[in-house]
């Protein structure tokens, strides 16, 4: 199915990278992807479950973060785990009579929830993947020893796209790394708490994770939602799940199988990607379907 690239202006000085596919037949949705931490649109879940949902009729939008997907020169600012303005304007432009649904994985599963949670007319429908919804909580699980290649290769990857940021925009991000030894930035949480806490205002990573966590919002949800997360995810705690809101708010439903570590979900028989079956499968039930 043919892909068409989309560079969207969001904000005077940031435009993002969108991915856009559409099946052959009837449109029935609007499905709009959104990637993990240090991530693109070209993650293997991603193509999976796009691939997937076109099968299923749906209008596929791989949307990458700002920075992210070969766009480092496209936008002068960082991103981070809760911000949802670029994907509120892209919904917001999106022409279709068709319903809108938005599905995130890991940190766009975090921005995802802020979404649902600020509330958005336009979307019927959203999916959190493997979000970490307490970020502090989360951070801490990254820290553990079993977690040591899964740290060093967020921060390796953070690391090294802000200096190819710097290379292609000296004037926006010179100043980081004159305040701060980025190379010498050996965790997330340092990262957040020297780098992108300060970026954005949130002062220290503790105010930033405080702030920003999608839990926050849960109770706020007037929109069906599903939240797909594996009980051994090594980066999402499932204890942060048990969060009262995901019990008493009627737009919200858990499906939390015990094994799928953090969004993979691989089956041992057909279908092979088991959470991508499973979203189509609420989308196409959920109140009748779409």
């Amino acid at each position: 199915m043919p892909v068409r690239e989309h560079r969207v202006q969001t904000e005077p000085q940031v435009a993002v990278r969108v991915v856009e596919q559409r099946p052959s037949g009837p449109v029935k949705g609007e499905l709009i992807l959104v990637h993990g931490l240090e991530g693109s649109s070209e993650g293997g879940y991603m193509r999976s479950m796009a691939w997937n949902a076109l099968q299923r009729g749906y209008a596929v939008h791989r949307m990458n973060i700002r920075g992210c997907g070969g766009t480092e020169g496209w936008c002068n600012t960082l991103y981070h785990a809760g911000l949802t303005s670029d994907l509120r304007f892209y919904i917001d432009q999106l022409q279709s009579d068709a319903p809108v649904v938005v599905a995130g994985y890991s940190l766009g599963g975090n921005q995802t929830l802020r979404l649902a949670g600020e509330g958005h007319a336009k979307v019927s429908r959203f999916v959190a993947v493997s979000a970490p919804i307490d970020l502090a909580a989360c951070v801490r699980a990254l820290g553990r020893k079993a977690n040591f290649l899964y740290q060093n290769r967020f921060v390796r990857r953070m690391q090294d796209r802000l200096e190819e940021r710097r290379r292609q925009q000296p004037e926006a991000f010179d100043p980081i790394f004159e305040r701060t030894n980025v190379r010498a930035v050996r965790t997330v949480y340092e990262f957040d708490d020297r780098i992108t806490a300060p970026h954005f205002g949130f002062g220290s990573a503790g105010n930033y994770y405080t702030t920003q966590s999608s839990q926050n919002g849960l109770a706020a949800i007037r929109t069906p939602t599903l939240l797909l997360t594996a009980q051994d995810d090594p980066l999402v705690p499932f204890d942060v799940y048990r969060n009262p809101a995901i019990s008493t708010n009627p737009n919200l439903t858990l499906l939390a199988p015990s094994h799928g570590g953090h969004v993979a979900f691989l089956a041992k028989e057909l279908p092979r990607f088991w959470a991508d079956e499973a979203i189509l499968d609420w989308l196409d039930g959920t109140n009748g379907g779409l």
